[in-house]
């Protein structure tokens, strides 16, 4: 039986470690986590916050995920968008789904990520 998410990887392109890792660490607030040996030989990086993981792998030919994204619940949603804002990430917010705020932004490689928070009382 399916028990949890243990992580969720997007695509990069190869070489983009050094602006993956301000974003994921600075603005995202996520602490850059060991790959294992066999595995850092290919590039990418790890990050975790809490109990979430996302995992960026290098992909030859590599394109943005424009629609597929990770929703990523945060606390104090209109806080997060500012710390977003204040390293230079554009937030989108949507109104598109209810019981929620949400909004979405893009990591540099043009990954599409979604913010959300349930609305007080849901």
């Amino acid at each position: 039986m399916l028990t949890a998410v243990d992580h969720v990887q997007l695509a990069a392109p190869p070489g983009s470690e050094a602006v993956l890792r301000p974003f994921y660490v600075d603005a995202l607030g996520m602490t850059e986590i060991p790959k294992p040996p066999v595995l850092a030989a290919r590039g990418g990086c790890w990050f975790r916050a809490g109990s979430v993981q996302l995992h960026l792998g290098v992909e030859d030919g590599f394109r943005p995920a424009q629609k597929a994204h990770p929703g990523l619940r945060v606390t104090d949603i209109e806080a997060y968008a500012a710390r977003l804002r204040t390293h230079g990430v554009t937030v989108t917010w949507d109104t598109g789904l209810p019981g929620h705020r949400r909004f979405y932004a893009e990591d540099p490689v043009g990954n599409r990520l979604e913010f959300l928070e349930p609305a007080p009382g849901v």
